[in-house]
């Protein structure tokens, strides 16, 4: 099973660097961009408006026609979570099929909670749904710095070649057949980085960010267990790796958004998953009666529902229990 013709759909930093990633694995890569402006700056300059300063390579074919870009061995289908659906419905009828559509978006959709490659799955039938994440921000992997992913889908032998597809030398990707647990770990740890944004920005140290990290992949845990993923994805790179990585730097878009509201300063970063989805998370877990209080406060808070004081309150104040 070969896979030399790779598309990337999306042209933001994670689409592009992306591109660059599995160009730099010897693949034949065309990268599709919906936005006009950026994708004439992507084929004259080189260059993406969210990736400045860094170069694509020429041999990157960049395209607006969706069906030309679909004409491909597999897909990465890098666009917002919010967003996934249009763009899975748009290639049903363009891509051949069996084709895998490979998720590259960490979240969960507003109104129907479906994870991304439930909504692959849904939209485009003759796909072969998967996803691919874990610790790595677009900036170091379009550099060529050493990064680290897991990239999942139902049948192993699908999965084991994709990675080989996409693996470099500064690359790295692991296979699975977890397609949930990957998920949820993509998902689930945007919602825990912008409360240890919180942490950060109100200044409570070390000690209390500690805490939180550990606090916040117990319910990681607690969530994934419920919806059927392994213990060892929980543990392993789109889990807990993603969650370290998320939790301890302003590079998150997501760290950087709870040090915002920390702040009481407004996030300027509309991108920040995590926000989009806390709603969402909390109110699956609600469905399934999974103690989540951290993810709650957070949804709290960017409802309006409560402070960031009270919300650090509420977490303070709850009953002392027996670790889980």
């Amino acid at each position: 099973m070969a896979f030399d013709r790779i598309a990337v759909l999306g042209g933001g930093a994670w689409g592009t660097a992306l591109a660059k990633v599995t160009a730099r694995a010897g693949r034949r890569v065309t990268l599709w961009e919906h936005d006009a402006a950026n994708a004439e700056q992507l084929a004259t300059k080189r260059e993406s408006r969210f990736l400045p300063g860094v170069r694509i390579e020429d041999s990157i074919a960049v395209t607006r026609d969706l069906a030309q870009a679909a004409r491909v061995d597999a897909i990465l289908l890098v666009v917002p979570a919010q967003v996934v659906r249009p763009i899975a419905k748009a290639l049903e009828a363009v891509i051949v099929p069996h084709t895998p559509v490979v998720a590259c978006a960490k979240g969960i959709e507003h109104g129907s909670h479906k994870f991304m490659t439930e909504i692959i799955a849904e939209c485009a039938p003759n796909a072969t749904p998967a996803i691919l994440s874990g610790p790595s921000f677009a900036s170091d992997a379009a550099r060529g710095m050493p990064t680290a992913v897991t990239l999942a889908t139902q049948d192993e032998g699908t999965a084991t070649a994709l990675a080989r597809a996409l693996g470099s030398a500064t690359f790295r990707p692991y296979h699975s057949t977890d397609v949930r647990g990957v998920e949820i770990g993509g998902a689930a740890k945007n919602v825990l980085a912008i409360a240890a944004g919180i942490v950060a920005g109100r200044g409570l140290g070390a000690s209390a960010q500690a805490a939180l990290t550990t606090r916040g992949f117990a319910e990681l845990v607690r969530f994934g267990r419920a919806h059927g993923a392994k213990p060892e994805t929980m543990m392993g790179l789109s889990g807990l790796g993603d969650l370290l990585l998320t939790c301890s730097t302003p590079q998150s878009r997501n760290f950087s958004f709870g040090m915002a509201l920390a702040k009481n300063e407004k996030p300027s970063d509309k991108l920040a998953e995590g926000a989009l989805t806390a709603p969402v998370l909390v109110e699956m877990a609600q469905a399934k009666n999974i103690d989540m209080p951290i993810s709650a406060a957070i949804a709290a808070v960017l409802a309006n529902k409560m402070t960031v004081d009270e919300a650090i309150e509420s977490l303070l104040s709850r009953p002392l229990r027996a670790e889980d």
